[in-house]
């Protein structure tokens, strides 16, 4: 399709060890999600807009950027052991480390670095890493609800601590609140985070913001788009326009769709394409259209792709 966007570039992010990490039967944070989002990307020709990049793994520094040297080396060790012998180990009664996820979380936290390179060198306009485990419950030095090393969190102290920028913005829309990005960024002026979430709902937070630099929208069960979207134009962008942040990373969980069981929020496809073009605006006024996404949440197979094309196409400008 010709648009007055042609010149935009959008990278799609992945690599192999990230179907690898398996759960167990029955997990709804399951291999088969990037199976489906890929799928659909080909079946319906989105595929033909975006440059496929292999993730590379990221290196230990730059995962203590975010994470506690102790918390790095003790989880390394032990996903080194599970390796090695070929057994689980269960970290909390919802996430389950493999031999296979030490390689897996390299490679997701890699993507959200090496994606944030391409974008600050002018290669990519912006990025998607449809990539797992997701990361934005792990906190400085815990895994939790699935998650192992914090990506978006790890891609924006790369682009702070490496890069030299002064202002990000880290924006979530996960039906489960970002618990893990929050401890690691609370009280940093350099960073600012908006999010919404269903609430109640684990890990039962973010109702009492941590520090700031955060804009905590708690949404109630069965909320739907419209409301989401008012409270974005009322809350988000006012904020995001007063920081005007030098680039934008984006917590990109799709299970606040009305399909997923994991959540009772009633987003579906069209929102998530409205939270994007309004997030590129931002970018357009402020970051010179700089975006980096990471996969997040999302459990019905279908609903996410369908979901995580919305949004890739509105990033791909098609």
């Amino acid at each position: 399709m010709a648009t007055a966007k042609e010149s935009m570039s959008t990278v799609f992010y992945s690599h192999p060890d990230c179907r690898q990490h398996d759960m167990g039967r029955g997990h709804p944070e399951c291999p088969e999600r990037l199976d489906a989002i890929t799928d659909h990307l080909r079946a319906t020709g989105l595929d033909v807009a975006l440059e496929f990049r292999d993730a590379p793994a990221a290196t230990l520094p730059q995962i203590e950027r975010a994470h506690s040297t102790n918390y790095v080396n003790t989880l390394q060790d032990l996903l080194q052991g599970l390796a090695r012998d070929g057994t689980t180990r269960a970290m909390d009664p919802d996430t389950i480390a493999c031999p296979a996820t030490l390689s897996a979380a390299l490679h997701a936290a890699g993507a959200a670095v090496a994606a944030t390179d391409d974008v600050l060198a002018g290669r990519a306009e912006n990025a998607f890493c449809a990539v797992r485990p997701p990361g934005h419950h792990a906190t400085r030095d815990q895994a939790m609800g699935f998650c192992f090393f914090n990506n978006v969190a790890v891609a924006a102290r790369h682009a702070l601590d490496v890069h030299g920028l002064q202002r990000v913005a880290i924006i979530d829309f996960d039906v489960h609140h970002g618990n893990g990005t929050e401890d690691i960024i609370a009280g940093d002026e350099w960073v600012l985070m908006c999010s919404f979430f269903q609430h109640p709902l684990y890990p039962n937070s973010g109702a009492v913001p941590m520090g700031t630099n955060m804009v905590n929208l708690p949404m109630e069960p069965y909320t739907r788009g419209a409301a989401v979207r008012e409270a974005i134009e009322q809350q988000w962008l006012p904020a995001l326009d007063g920081f005007a942040p030098q680039m934008i990373f984006i917590s990109a969980g799709f299970d606040a769709h009305r399909e997923d069981d994991l959540g009772q929020m009633g987003l579906v496809e069209a929102d998530y394409a409205w939270i994007t073009r309004q997030m590129m605006a931002v970018a357009r006024r402020h970051s010179q259209g700089r975006i980096v996404s990471c996969l997040e949440g999302g459990y019905h197979l279908s609903a996410l792709a369908r979901s995580v094309a919305a949004h890739v196409r509105e990033l791909a400008g098609v």
